[in-house]
């Protein structure tokens, strides 16, 4: 789980400060206030290490990436190409990292299950991206990789913490400089050769790529319902950007037999059967369910009952919200426990009422799968939703992290919602979700002069 965020010259953020981000993290606020962009650094940060180019220090995208950005210079504060971007984040561990002592059999270097990681970023002037320093903080040790001030193509490496309980040591022969960085997070593979006890410093590469691997995303566009689906066995990661792989992943897992815990002494339900809980929980349908249309047939309908006493119909033949909710339901239990999910705008094309009740299956999914969820959202109702569930002791503000953005002459800036144990947020935002108090009062205007007319 990532518990803390910062980004510098990004996009519409000059300096975010450090930014908590709990099991449910939401983010809130007007059109185009910044709040996409913290989720868009994650992206990037994901799909740069998934690729396959080993010196591209950023991938910023194409049309079949989670996240398009386009140049350097676009993704400034600012546009400036001079800029240096500056990000990182602490996250912990699901399991305890020990790194052995390559002098000490049996012994331990350091020990923990919590990471801090930044990277700075610039432009060489030729175009290409460079890495101006990287560093990794485990166990109250910092490892950091720092070019040199001579060469734009040799780095440094340091480790500033207490050297009487670790130092790095050189190998022998000549001082040869490290040349850069493997993308934006990773040690070059010389560092094992000029260093007699730096191979751990994989471990932490290997961490960070892990992370990345745990985050799922789910984008706010999704796919219209389809008549019939064709599933040839294929076991997909995700929803996909727009849920187009929703079936896939509940065949998927109806086929491994997997069960999904629902806490003690609650019975474990399948994928498709804890899809079919909240849909009808949440009053859009009374059964769901996914069948072939023949035996053997890999063409597949999903059926659908809006009440007990109707007829099933497939669902495109039912209300558009059905379709757009299912991927989100089906993401936040079909990804590995502990994994981290993208939302954006998770209560696109749905009913008031049905937004407020994605406040209780995010709970719900950060109880018993353990997962994090990291959403943006202009729903008011999802918001009080929280609120009223915080209030009730359903979640902690520890587990909960509420944030409104906005925009202020030109700049993004992020106000932390301080919510008491009543469930009231003691530092509303001027208009948060508009100006409902000037609303009534120009209604009441407006019918105080129509009376005056028809007297």
């Amino acid at each position: 789980m990532i518990t803390k965020m910062f980004l510098h010259n990004f996009k519409s953020w000059d300096k975010t400060g450090d930014i908590r981000l709990a099991p449910l993290t939401g983010l809130f606020g007007t059109n185009s206030s910044g709040k996409t962009s913290l989720l868009q650094l994650l992206l990037m940060l994901k799909q740069s290490a998934e690729s396959a180019d080993r010196a591209q220090v950023l991938n910023l995208g194409d049309e079949r990436s989670l996240v398009e950005l386009g140049t350097f210079k676009d993704i400034l504060y600012n546009h400036k190409g001079e800029s240096i971007l500056k990000f990182g984040f602490e996250w912990a561990l699901k399991e305890r990292l020990s790194v052995p002592d390559p002098e000490h059999k049996g012994k331990f270097i350091f020990e923990g299950n919590k990471f801090e990681f930044q990277s700075e970023i610039d432009e060489n002037g030729a175009g290409r991206l460079s890495v101006i320093k990287l560093l990794y903080k485990f166990a109250s040790h910092s490892f950091i990789m720092r070019r040199s001030a001579k060469s734009k193509n040799e780095y440094l490496l340091e480790s500033p913490s207490d050297q009487s309980v670790f130092k790095l040591k050189r190998a022998l022969g000549r001082v040869w400089n490290l040349p850069a960085p493997v993308k934006c997070y990773g040690f070059p593979d010389q560092v094992k050769a000029y260093y007699q006890n730096a191979g751990f410093l994989s471990d932490f590469q290997l961490a960070f790529e892990e992370l990345m691997a745990n985050i799922y995303y789910l984008g706010p566009l999704r796919d219209n319902p389809k008549r019939q689906y064709t599933w040839a066995g294929a076991q997909p990661a995700d929803m996909g950007r727009r849920g187009e792989k929703v079936v896939d992943a509940i065949l998927a897992s109806r086929e491994r037999g997997e069960k999904i815990s629902r806490g003690k002494g609650r019975k474990s339900l399948t994928l498709e059967e804890y899809a079919a809980y909240w849909l009808k929980e949440l009053n859009l349908i009374h059964s769901f369910k996914v069948e072939p249309i023949t035996p053997e047939s890999n063409l597949y309908r999903v059926k659908v009952k809006r009440s007990a006493d109707s007829a099933e119909v497939l669902i495109t033949d039912v209300g558009f919200g059905v379709s757009q909710i299912l991927p989100v339901l089906t993401l936040c239990y079909y990804v590995p426990e502990g994994s981290i999910i993208l939302l954006e705008q998770p209560e696109i094309h749905l009913h008031p009422t049905v937004q407020a009740g994605l406040a209780d299956v995010f709970i719900d999914a950060i109880k018993n799968r353990k997962v994090q969820i990291i959403l943006e959202s202009h729903s008011e109702h999802l918001l009080r939703r929280m609120q009223t569930r915080i209030a009730q002791e359903n979640i902690s503000n520890d587990d909960a992290a509420l944030y409104f953005c906005e925009m202020r002459d030109g700049t993004s800036e992020l106000r932390h919602l301080e919510i008491n144990l009543y469930g009231e947020i003691t530092n509303w935002p001027e208009g948060f979700f508009g100006d409902d108090f000037g609303e009534m009062a120009a209604m009441t205007k407006a019918k105080l002069e129509r009376l005056k007319k028809t007297a």
